[in-house]
């Protein structure tokens, strides 16, 4: 079994995935190592030393944090807070999200600023390298003071509550603690605002979703030369002076590929009647290629985010300070996501009217699709579908950054909703791949209608893969199953 080391190094979104992807165990370096003993040390001492008040240390959270706690109740101070912020509802987050927080949340502890005891980011590393996966629910964040109500519901088998998966069954955490011998944390001062405190639930769905939109977007490259050949388009929208002159490092790039993948394609060498093409598929380019720049905006984002002290309040031991702030605060990805999910929502905009194009009865293609129309429908349906679904994506688009609401009593007076972002995104992606499944569904039925002309050798190669797993449709039959082997071949297989 492969194996990751942690260290305080930067870790890339790439090397995020080889881990996740790969299934490494992870463990924690001897830096890291010394960095969480050295914090935790620093705050024992500091507790010891003083009666001043340090928040969520020695007082009460939110609009509580002028009340003092004794000593001796520091750490049922912290055993409370995660048990009363677990108030998630909604629908279960996927567990494939679920070991992305786990791991990232290892990582934003480890850097030493958080003061929690080396214990406790140990068990999190066993629960991520033994599949051991709390029940987490999408509903119950505002982006703000951190991610309380899922980071809470994350912790909760930490001190032997709440449920987890484990061994492909959802199961008491006390009851999987006790076959494991595993005996539950005891939280010490600062630990349970430690592991509520950060952006851990935000930035596992950006993370997670900055790689399918990637791959998306790649996809949806290939996918849309089919499209443009299917239907006769012309090659000149993707000639290489033509975009430069725009200055657009995505228009660019994504140019480029398009003139690769079409490259030795026989349907878009010949004459062609038409002077010019739909903007669906003359501006791919552009469309495309502004998507593709967002991308790389949002990844810039989401990798810092990764790499940072998320939670509240920060100790700084060489400094003797500790520092109440608001790094948990969600506004950075908040508004990342929403900007994510308009940029993918927009490849989905457009592929829904190249599909429209393709079933219109033009450019010599039968209407639907479908050689015998009229006793067939063909293809008529799946474009409602798509319809349908980029209709949802836009009402997915309107922004959850620019909403807050009053917490606390106030104190916490503005909030980052990125919570909603990040689940609102999540829809999308998953909207788009389906999409997708769609239009690769109708251009490889519009490129049958172009034989015996051949498109390119990657075009070829990417539709004969295809019909091993949905075949061509001669006359109407039952489209959904088609349909959810299309989209299977887009996640999976292309």
């Amino acid at each position: 079994m492969k194996k990751h080391t942690l260290s305080n190094a930067w870790i890339s979104l790439k090397e995020v995935e080889e881990i996740l992807d790969n299934q490494y165990v992870i463990e924690l370096g001897e830096s890291v190592k010394v960095a969480i003993q050295k914090c935790r040390t620093y705050l024992d001492e500091k507790v010891q030393r003083h009666d001043k008040l340090i928040y969520g240390i020695n007082t009460g959270f939110g609009s509580l944090c002028n009340t003092a706690i004794e000593k001796e109740d520091l750490g049922q101070l912290q055993r409370n807070l995660v048990l009363s912020h677990a108030c998630g509802t909604g629908d279960e987050v996927p567990q494939e999200i679920v070991k992305r927080m786990l791991l990232l949340k290892v990582l934003g502890l480890s850097h030493g600023h958080s003061g929690v005891q080396l214990e406790t980011v140990e068990r999190l590393v066993y629960f991520f390298n033994h599949s051991i996966f709390p029940v987490v629910y999408q509903q119950g964040s505002l982006g703000a003071s951190g991610d309380l109500a899922p980071l809470a519901h994350l912790s909760l088998p930490l001190i032997g509550e709440g449920e987890v998966y484990f061994q492909g069954k959802k199961q008491q955490s006390a009851a999987v603690l006790q076959v494991l011998n595993l005996s539950p944390i005891i939280l010490q001062s600062k630990e349970g605002l430690a592991l509520l405190n950060g952006t851990q639930f935000m930035s596992s769905y950006a993370s997670y979703c900055i790689g399918k939109g990637q791959q998306l977007w790649h996809q949806w490259n290939k996918i849309a030369v089919i499209s443009l050949d299917g239907y006769d388009g012309r090659l000149n929208p993707f000639q290489a002076n033509v975009n430069e002159i725009r200055k657009q490092n995505g228009q660019i790039e994504t140019a480029k590929i398009i003139r690769e993948l079409v490259a030795g394609s026989e349907i878009i060498s010949q004459e062609k009647e038409h002077v010019q093409d739909p903007y669906s598929f003359r501006c791919i380019p552009q469309v495309h290629g502004a998507s593709k720049d967002a991308l790389d905006y949002c990844a810039t984002i989401v990798e810092r985010e990764i790499n940072a002290v998320t939670d509240n309040p920060t100790i700084f031991p060489d400094e003797d300070e500790i520092v109440s702030a608001g790094n948990f605060h969600g506004q950075p990805l908040a508004i990342t996501m929403d900007f994510l999910a308009i940029a993918l929502a927009e490849m989905g905009s457009i592929s829904e009217r190249r599909m429209y194009k393709l079933i219109s009865g033009t450019r010599g293609l039968p209407a639907f699709l479908v050689a015998n129309p009229g006793l067939n429908s063909g293809f008529m349906i799946p474009q409602y579908t798509a319809a349908s679904i980029v209709s949802q994506n836009k009402q997915l688009c309107s922004p959850a950054s620019i909403d807050t609401i009053d917490s606390s009593n106030g104190q916490e007076d503005h909030v980052s909703m990125g919570a909603n972002a990040a689940t609102k995104l999540f829809r999308v992606v998953e909207n788009c791949f389906t999409i997708q499944g769609i239009e690769l569904l109708n251009a490889a039925q519009a490129l049958e209608f172009r034989r015996p002309l051949k498109s390119s050798p990657m075009v070829e190669k990417i539709v004969a893969d295809f019909r091993l797993n949905v075949n061509f449709v001669h006359n109407d039959e039952y489209l959904q199953p088609l349909i959810m082997e299309s989209i299977k071949f887009i996640k999976y297989k292309m």
